[in-house]
């Protein structure tokens, strides 16, 4: 649904992204990861026909974002990080303002606006000021206007940004109730919404993709993938050397890691070790402490995280400040790309 090849941006002397490569298939959700400036927001106003690309090719449902720029914004909708909102209408008068500039025919956009008003849970303020609304209804509306012409193609860039946690829940919710009928680009930094809303990621650093998967996948591929932590009792001085050579030489592990014990009760130790991919050396590594005489408090696998993956592909980037080029981008506040000329009727009143 989505194919983006070798896709490049360049202002000046300064190159915000460069051949950033990956595919979306249809009813994904994926979600575009980085630190800020690492170039999400060009990649996303490329994709939302809102910014040419330097060099390289985007499609999406077959057409080419800057050969067919209107055949794609017919098929995408499109939420920037601000809402591209007009405070002085109604939401459902916006709404329907909004469905007949993407071109919902005009029998069609009683019906579109309903359902869209319905899957946001803005029915009972369809008749409220948009600037009387919270930052999370206002976010709602945003989406409500990016889905309300039914896109194939939904992009969505820091769409929780600024949220309180119920709020970021519930935009949450909405946008998983979305997969399947659409397929979704959803940027962010905030790794939490990833690992809850996404079935796969594409990081991005510096401008480049350095990794895209499922999320499961890098997981076990990177950060060593599966790993354990083990917790002993024991009343012995200097444990911790002790214990450094009884871990050694156990086939499958590769690495020891003693943690912190400020939490853990007195004369008790925790370790994680990393283990080798398809290896399992769980069994041997509580015969050890149990021959050393020692008190097996705890052991458990562990599952390297997707904040783990993302620290270890981009922790370069995280003294890296932001490119000059990425700042002027995020310093517009942009409209929806069909909205950008248009002036919406003075009073509109819903149709």
């Amino acid at each position: 649904m989505i194919e983006v090849e070798q896709l490049s941006k360049i202002y000046g002397t300064t190159q915000a992204i460069r051949d950033v490569t990956f595919n979306v298939e249809k009813g994904e959700i994926l979600g575009f990861l980085g630190p800020n400036g690492a170039g999400k927001t060009t990649t996303m106003q490329i994709l939302a026909g809102f910014l040419p690309a330097t060099s390289g090719t985007a499609r999406i449902a077959g057409y080419d974002v800057h050969e067919q720029s209107m055949a794609v914004r017919q098929r995408i909708g499109y939420l920037p990080e601000t809402p591209p909102l007009y405070p002085d209408m109604t939401v459902e008068g916006f709404l329907h303002f909004v469905a007949r500039i993407k071109g919902v025919a005009a029998g069609d956009r009683s019906k579109r606006v309903d359902l869209a008003v319905a899957r946001c849970g803005l029915s009972e303020r369809r008749k409220t000021l948009i600037r009387k609304l919270s930052k999370g209804f206002r976010q709602r509306v945003g989406i409500a206007q990016a889905i309300v012409h039914d896109p194939p193609v939904i992009i969505l860039d820091e769409p929780t940004v600024g949220l309180d946690p119920r709020q970021i829940i519930e935009v949450r919710n909405l946008i998983k109730s979305l997969a399947g009928e659409h397929t979704i680009v959803l940027s962010t930094h905030i790794l939490p919404e990833v690992n809850m809303t996404c079935s796969q990621v594409a990081i991005i650093k510096r401008g480049q993709v350095v990794a895209t998967d499922k999320i499961e996948n890098l997981m076990g591929r990177l950060t060593g993938g599966m790993g354990y932590e083990v917790e002993v009792e024991a009343d012995v001085a200097g444990l911790e050397a002790s214990l450094g050579s009884l871990f050694e030489n156990i086939p499958g592990v590769k690495s020891i890691e003693l943690l912190s014990r400020e939490h853990l009760p007195e004369n008790r130790y925790k370790w994680r070790m990393t283990a080798e991919p398809g290896t399992e050396p769980g069994r041997i590594i509580a015969s050890r402490v149990v021959k050393a005489g020692l008190g097996l408090c705890e052991l458990h696998r562990v599952q390297a995280s997707l904040e783990d993956v993302f620290l270890e592909l981009t922790m370069e980037d995280a003294k890296t400040p932001e490119t000059e080029a990425e700042a002027d981008v995020r310093d517009i506040q942009t409209p929806e790309p069909d909205m950008q000329d248009s002036e919406p009727p003075e009073n509109t009143p819903p149709e």
